[in-house]
């Protein structure tokens, strides 16, 4: 990717994080609720009227729609992205607390994925139409087929419950407090990656170039991983980009059932405490770091596949 197009990437990501921005923050402005009144109601306090429009005045929520959003943007280009409400604590701070338990489960689980996925769809690819590729898919159908929570209380209840052998309650440190949530999630990204490999592997194996490797005498094994494997992987590595981002914004669900202390844990708890700069925040952090990494995916496949780059 030369300078002309990564300029156009760059200024295509600032577009699209404004308007980002934008929607996320007329969302939280039009959502029903008052979030000073939710603020002193955490705490336990019933304030006056009078406390509660002084609070309001301080924290800007007086002042008009458009104000508010450019106060808000401005202070983000500087890198304020505001205090939170209920933790009072500024959001930056905590968004980047939260961001390496989250992102050490989401490559924990894209490991776990990998170690399934790649042998399987390999050898369901290698092994069409034989008992051992029917095995595969019917485990790839059972996988996608169940949800992230069903998954995750299953697990909880087996392994954590009636086996003991992991903390019910997980705090992000250690293999054994993070295994649970990171198996939950990659068990229905391994169905669906298995049979992106096979579908992947079964196209190269069609390929003329393994049919004149064959003829030649070349090994099976050699022609499978030397070969037909690095030439599938492009697709591969796009779907893990797209999957990394997806879980770093993604995992909620996972988190509060294991009670995992990642940025999915604190956008549901900002969320229902009304904790409208952390949820803002969260967003539009998200969607950066969701960007950012399809950039890089992009311009990994330069030296992935050299073709791309002579086209470009």
């Amino acid at each position: 990717m030369n300078a002309k197009k990564l300029g156009k990437r760059l200024l295509q990501i600032l577009i699209v994080l404004i308007g980002i921005s934008f929607l996320t923050f007329m969302l939280t402005y039009l959502a029903p609720g008052d979030p000073v009144t939710a603020m002193y109601t955490a705490t336990g306090m019933m304030p006056s009227e009078a406390v509660l429009e002084q609070t309001r005045e301080e924290l800007g929520l007086n002042k008009p729609f458009l104000v508010q959003y450019w106060d808000w943007l401005t202070g983000c280009l500087h890198g304020d992205f505001g205090t939170s409400y209920s933790l009072r604590k500024p959001v930056l701070e905590l968004l980047s607390s939260r961001l390496w338990p989250t992102l050490k489960l989401s490559l924990t689980s894209l490991v776990i994925m990998l170690l399934i996925a790649v042998p399987f769809g390999m050898l369901s690819a290698v092994y069409k139409g034989k008992p051992i590729d029917y095995l595969v898919r019917a485990f790839t159908f059972f996988g996608v087929s169940m949800p992230n929570f069903w998954v995750g209380l299953l697990l909880l209840y087996v392994v954590a419950l009636q086996w003991k052998l992991v903390p019910v309650i997980s705090t992000g440190q250690g293999f054994k407090k993070i295994i649970l949530p990171a198996l939950t999630l990659a068990f229905a990204m391994s169905a669906k990656y298995t049979r992106q490999v096979r579908t992947a592997i079964l196209e190269e194996l069609s390929q003329d170039y393994v049919t004149g490797a064959r003829a030649r005498g070349v090994k099976e094994s050699v022609i499978l991983w030397r070969h037909v494997f690095p030439n599938a992987l492009l697709p591969l590595v796009t779907m893990l980009g797209l999957s990394l981002g997806s879980l770093l914004g993604g995992t909620a669900v996972v988190e509060v059932i294991f009670s995992y202390p990642g940025l999915g844990n604190l956008a549901v708890t900002s969320i229902t405490a009304m904790d409208y700069p952390m949820v803002q925040g969260y967003v539009l952090w998200i969607a950066l770091i969701y960007m950012v990494i399809n950039l890089l995916v992009d311009i990994s496949y330069n030296y992935l596949d050299p073709r791309i780059r002579e086209k470009r």
